[in-house]
């Protein structure tokens, strides 16, 4: 039995782009890779494909961008800072985003922008966020003081696994209190 899906069209696509932009912040390589998986779905159950349809991809995306609907800068400044306020690492941030289809110069200024907001440079925003991320998982100096000593290389690894370089793990995971960490 046949799966009957919907032909792909130049107005399907747009409606599927507008649907999709509503509902979700993306980049114009986000939007890309969400529409030909859509195409590639249709092609997979033998749906009717336009011609082109890479060339009303392009076409429907460039629209998006030139009205402001999408605007990859905005979105990696956006999402570089709520990933900082997690506690996701400078190279972290940097996958994450390169993966959102965000360009290396556009990521780079987002990094930028988010230490001249800061008011930080990179080496203090990235203690910032292992900081953060030290806080929300409960590690090091935010642990119940019976456990850290048992539990100091196990925070060290998952400091190292979310990306943050060894000596800045060790003076987060090795800090006395919280308190010692936002005198430093």
């Amino acid at each position: 039995m046949k799966h009957l899906a919907r032909p792909i069209t130049a107005k399907y696509l747009e409606n599927a782009a507008a649907f999709y932009l509503e509902r979700y912040p993306t980049t114009a390589e986000g939007l890309r890779r969400v529409l030909m998986r859509r195409v590639r779905r249709a092609e997979r159950v033998e749906a009717p494909v336009m011609d082109n349809v890479e060339e009303a991809i392009d076409a429907i995306i460039a629209r998006f961008v030139a009205s402001g609907v999408i605007d990859d800068a905005a979105f990696a400044q956006t999402k570089a800072r709520a990933l900082h306020r997690r506690g996701m690492s400078t190279r972290m941030t940097h996958q994450k985003l390169r993966l959102a289809g965000v360009d290396r110069d556009t990521l780079d200024k987002a990094m930028t922008s988010l230490d001249d907001e800061l008011a930080t440079d990179p080496q203090s925003r990235e203690r910032r966020a292992a900081i953060a991320l030290a806080r929300r998982r409960r590690l090091g100096p935010f642990r119940a003081s019976e456990q850290r000593k048992q539990n100091r290389l196990r925070d060290l690894a998952a400091l190292a696994r979310a990306g943050f370089a060894s000596d800045i793990a060790r003076k987060v995971i090795d800090a006395a209190d919280p308190g010692a960490l936002d005198e430093a």
